[in-house]
């Protein structure tokens, strides 16, 4: 009877432990779990709806009635800020599952069956990785148009080849593996041996990825709100946040600042804590702080 494969998981509290020695991980998912209570806390936290308008407010700088200021509607800084949490980490974790998914989907297929399927999807692969992401990002909002769908659709075709290509390597290493050939020997299908052994041990790398990337999604959301072309006003976004405001730098540069540093806050949080699980999963990278 064949044994069942070794999973590269490995014990999964001595990932933890290991991770969770370094204090930049720790102070990574401080900020993480600080934004994700802020987001799920929103109507609570907000101060103001952060839709309402003040037309005889408009510009006002931090006072006791209004912590960050308002914008050139009026509107409070703080609740949109804190209303804008809720998008990020929306498009983040939408956009990681969309691209996790289908890249990883597609490099699964074209590692383990090789020949034309495997040339055809990197050659697909390729092509989207060529192209600069913000040029690919703006020609699918363009075809799609803009708003929230468009943004989860655009970015999650431009992070699907960096899984598509990390899976196949790893399936086309694994493939040489004795489990696989006992495996194939032994009679099982397809399925099963994709399932039951290829992709248990293929995945740690994804999630490292997968972690890196929700910070990249946040970056690619602001970015695309920044052009015009991401969320929709009057919905709260860090990037239209930080577009709307930097007309006004001078007289109340909080309007661009303060969604400027969360987003560099929340974005160095996951980077923090992938870089954390890719050397707890990797020894040879372990760093010291």
């Amino acid at each position: 009877m064949l044994k069942k494969s070794k999973n590269r998981f490995g014990n999964l509290g001595y990932i933890f432990k290991v991770m969770f020695a370094r204090k930049v991980v720790i102070f990574g998912s401080i900020i993480i779990g600080v934004f994700f209570l802020i987001a799920v806390a929103a109507p609570w936290l907000a101060p103001y709806d952060p839709l309402e308008q003040n037309l005889r407010a408009t510009l006002q700088p931090p006072s006791r009635i209004h912590l960050l200021g308002t914008d050139e509607l009026g509107r409070d800084t703080l609740s949109r800020l804190i209303y804008g949490a809720r998008i990020s980490l929306l498009v983040a974790i939408v956009v990681v599952i969309i691209a996790g998914g289908s890249g990883t989907i597609m490099g699964l297929i074209a590692g383990y069956f090789g020949g034309l399927t495997n040339t055809i999807i990197m050659r697909i692969t390729d092509a989207l990785m060529a192209l600069p992401p913000i040029v690919l990002m703006l020609a699918i909002s363009a075809v799609i148009g803009g708003g929230l769908k468009s943004i989860l659709f655009s970015v999650g075709i431009v992070l699907a080849p960096t899984y598509c290509r990390l899976m196949c390597g790893q399936i086309l290493t694994l493939k040489q593996s004795d489990f696989i050939i006992a495996a194939n020997v032994l009679g099982a299908n397809d399925v099963r041996i994709i399932i039951r052994h290829l992709l248990p041990n293929a995945f740690p790398p994804l999630i490292v990825l997968l972690t890196i990337n929700l910070g990249t999604a946040i970056m690619f959301e602001a970015t695309l709100s920044f052009l015009g072309i991401g969320i929709k006003p009057p919905t709260p976004s860090w990037g239209s946040m930080v577009m709307e405001g930097y007309r006004f730098l001078v007289k109340n540069p909080l309007i661009s600042f303060a969604p400027g540093i969360a987003i560099s806050l929340l974005v160095l949080g996951f980077n923090l804590v992938g870089d954390g699980l890719r050397d707890a999963l990797d020894p040879r990278l372990r760093g010291t702080i």
